[in-house]
């Protein structure tokens, strides 16, 4: 989310990304900490086990430890 503003419309403040309105909050301090944490998780490393392995391979069996 490099680009994006804040913007004011009567009494709500919209965060737009862009030209696209994402967000419509009461408050300009709450509408700035929620792009910057927006912005802290899109630049984290994901969580190791949500990783997807590239040699995985699905499978159609059954697993035997969830159906008896």
């Amino acid at each position: 989310m490099k680009n994006y503003s804040i913007v004011r419309i009567g009494h709500e403040y919209v965060v737009q990304a862009g030209a696209q309105s994402v967000l419509k909050i009461a408050s300009r301090r709450r509408a700035a900490w929620l792009v910057s944490r927006a912005v802290e998780l899109l630049d984290a490393e994901p969580h190791p086990q949500m990783r997807r392995t590239a040699t995985a391979v699905p499978s159609i069996e059954r697993d035997p430890s969830e159906v008896p």
